[in-house]
């Protein structure tokens, strides 16, 4: 039977979206609505900008261009028709209108997907092999990629629409999404949708696997190069190139792995949906803002469209300062040993980024004649109006370069860093969170009910799978372990951070700041290696349940739990031995609420590059090994599950994993936020906020997790203060 027979009755569809809360109709519109502005503009205007800048028609904009075109569109496939429902009472489309809606956003974020995989192996080309860059990227060469990616997204929305086509669709059906998402419509169909299921996962699979190997060995390649450099200022330049890179990337593909990892079950409807919208709409708008506020060219870029006035606007306090003193003082030279000759490349990118000539700083250098008809505006367009603005920011200019130049000759006169300002510590001040005073009372009775819950929860939880013998299984004896480790990793921060947040003393001593980031290490390393032992263990009772019992027998999961307890122990001593092989720092200050390696790391005067390539290198491997478990544990489990034909068994294997996979998803990508995202200046709070969610709410929410999805854990906290109450009663 052909594809249009089957379909004959005029199915018809309806897109619930977001009909169950009609009083938010409005204010979502609205929401969605301004979202939507947003995307246009920014992706329209970054492709327009790249074009503009001759600058900016390199390898790497031209990818950027089209990742801001994909974006464009895939958002405009969805928006659109989600606004319109949104405000009308017919939600309803056809059955050809569904399809074709699927194929093209399948086809654009297929796209997206191995455009951010193309763009980074760009970076790894351009960091790695900067000399070869321009001929290993050559135009063919970038004209091929895009174009492969663009006709593989096209090959994997056809295949996935053509399988569609041929199941069956009667009558009314109602959607309960914004739009038409694949598997809502696989559950709508009479037909047997197995094949179907098996495509969308092999496909699924296959882009995440290969998209993401492109990406982590790019970028593991890219940070081993990086840490060979000596240049300090070099690294920061080149982490600084592949930040935006990365943000965006983090922000894409967790969201995929949450939608297509995480099992759909009654209770998560609204969290898939909720999910989606950040995935369809939200994105599409955060990619050009990511890229324009944290990339120089194209800042730039924008400044020169919107005309010079944008430098005097966004001046410094410290340039108001030192015109301050320019105008007061007179146009005076610097005395410097510095020649003129050295500064020309650094005047030249200050020069271009304030809009003026070189000439115009090169003007108040020694030796130079300083006149004001050296002064000329960037564009060539010079007006006696603006010579006094071009000799302001000239002489700021100056200021800054010259600056620089002398405090990087004094460092390099003494071996590239003061000595002078080198101490050994005996003890290291914690900031905290906060300075502010009138913050402390609240913070402090937040997290001190956080870990109220924590100790509760987890401890309840250890207790209750020991008392009660329906859980004495292997799956309960793991997460007896996992909660004592999120209990025992909480009691290593929390305690010691409200103490500081009622205390004027923040102090700590450096064999204290050492011991707590050695316990602490062991129970994070020990937790990844448990969540992924636990995931193995569901493996082995869904895929070989009869085989279950004697499989995972008593011995195998002591050796199992002992294995992750050595492992990280052994991870946590590499990293304390080499803290302590510091012998000093430059500031006994942490910027942070506990004693975490990079904070160490920061402010020591010896060379770390070893310590910094070791805590690459371990947390790259305990992530990759058990991400690696984890995804092919549950990969297995999803294809055992998908050729079971019985609903019910399906609805509790997934049940049963579901509680898991929430818990992974949290915790790895709280840790891959923290450790992949390359530092700046302006994440420290950021860095501390997400901190936070990583060491104090999480211990708190893997209890509360287990608990509310988890049937046997509630029964059998059921029959605990059932029998309880019954003794009591007996005792009266």
């Amino acid at each position: 039977m052909l594809p249009s027979d089957r379909n004959r009755s005029g199915a018809t569809f309806a897109l619930l979206g977001f009909s169950d809360y009609p009083d938010l109709q409005v204010p979502l519109f609205l929401i969605f609505l301004a979202i939507y502005g947003v995307t246009v503009v920014g992706n329209i205007g970054m492709i327009l900008i790249i074009r503009i800048n001759p600058k900016l028609h390199t390898p790497m904009y031209f990818f950027l261009s089209h990742l801001s075109f994909v974006d464009f569109c895939y958002s405009s496939i969805v928006a659109p028709k989600m606004l319109v429902n949104l405000v009308v009472a017919d939600r309803s489309i056809s059955f050809s209108g569904c399809v074709v809606q699927f194929f093209f956003f399948c086809t654009f974020v297929v796209t997206e997907s191995f455009v951010l995989a193309v763009m980074a192996y760009d970076r790894f080309v351009a960091i790695c092999n900067p000399l070869l860059y321009t001929v290993a990227m050559s135009q063919r060469l970038c004209a091929l990629l895009v174009a492969g990616s663009y006709t593989w997204g096209v090959v994997c929305s056809l295949t996935l629409t053509c399988s569609a086509l041929w199941l069956s669709f009667h009558g009314f059906n109602t959607i309960n999404h914004f739009f038409c998402e694949f598997s809502s419509l696989l559950s709508l169909s009479r037909s047997d949708t197995y094949i179907n299921h098996l495509l969308l996962f092999i496909f699924a699979t296959f882009n995440e696997v290969s998209t993401l190997f492109i990406i982590l060995l790019s970028y593991v390649l890219i940070v081993v190069t990086l840490l060979k450099m000596r240049s300090a200022s070099g690294r920061r330049k080149a982490f600084s190139t592949c930040a935006s890179h990365l943000t965006a990337i983090t922000i894409f593909h967790g969201t995929i792995l949450f939608l297509y990892c995480v099992p759909n079950s009654k209770n998560s409807r609204h969290t898939v949906k909720v999910a989606s919208v950040f995935y369809t709409v939200v994105i599409p708008m955060l990619n050009p803002l990511i890229y324009s506020m944290r990339n120089t060219d194209v800042k730039d870029t924008v400044r020169k469209v919107m005309g010079t006035k944008v430098f005097s606007v966004l001046m410094s306090h410290r340039d108001q300062k030192l015109l301050q003193m320019f105008k007061k003082n007179g146009p005076k030279r610097h005395p410097t040993n510095i020649k003129p000759e050295r500064l020309s490349t650094t005047l030249s990118t200050e020069a271009e980024e304030a809009h003026i000539t070189p000439s115009a700083v090169m003007g108040y250098l020694p030796g130079s004649t300083g006149s004001s008809e050296s002064l000329s505006c960037h564009s060539c367009l010079c007006h006696k109006g603006n010579q006094g603005e071009e000799q302001d920011r000239a002489q700021i200019v100056l200021n800054h370069v010259m600056m620089e130049k002398v405090s990087s000759s004094n460092n390099r006169s003494s071996g590239h860093v003061d000595k002078h300002n080198c101490t050994a510590v005996t003890e290291f001040l914690l900031l905290g969170l906060s300075e502010a005073p009138e913050l402390r009372a609240a913070l402090f009775l937040l997290f001190l009910l956080v870990y109220g819950v924590t100790v509760a929860g987890n401890l309840g939880m250890t207790v209750l799978i020991q008392a009660s013998s329906q859980l004495h299984t292997p799956m309960y004896f793991f997460l007896s372990h996992l909660s004592w480790v999120d209990f025992c990793y909480s009691s290593v921060i929390v305690p010691n951070m409200l103490a500081n947040i009622i205390s004027e003393d923040k102090a700590i001593s450096f064999p204290a700041c050492v011991i707590q980031f050695c316990l602490f290490c062991t129970c994070v390393v020990t937790e990844v290696f448990l969540l992924a032992v636990m995931a193995y263990d569901r493996f082995v009772a869904i895929c070989n349940p009869l085989l279950y019992t004697v499989i995972m027998s008593q011995k195998l999961c002591a050796q199992l739990v002992s294995v992750c307890y050595l492992g990280a122990c052994a991870c946590s001593l590499i990293h304390v031995c080499l803290a302590l092989q510091i012998p000093s720092y430059k500031s006994d200050v942490i910027d942070h609420f506990f004693c975490d390696l990079p904070p160490l790391l920061g402010p020591a005067c010896s060379d770390v590059a070893i310590s910094e390539l070791l805590l690459f290198v371990v947390v790259n491997f305990n992530e990759v090994s058990t991400v690696v478990v984890i995804l092919t544990s549950h990969s297995l489990i999803l294809s055992t599950v998908l050729r079971t034909r019985s609903a019910e068994r399906r609805c509790k294997a997934f049940s049963t994993c579901a509680s898991h996979l929430t818990a992974i998803v949290v915790f790895h990508g709280t840790i891959l936020f923290i450790y992949c995202q390359p530092s700046s200046g302006n994440s420290p709070v950021v860095n501390k906020a997400t901190t936070v969610f990583h060491t104090v709410l999480i211990p708190m929410l893997n209890p509360l997790i287990y608990s509310l999805r988890n049937k046997d854990v509630k029964e059998a906290l059921r029959k605990v203060l059932a029998s309880k109450m019954f003794s009591r009663r007996i005792l009266y």
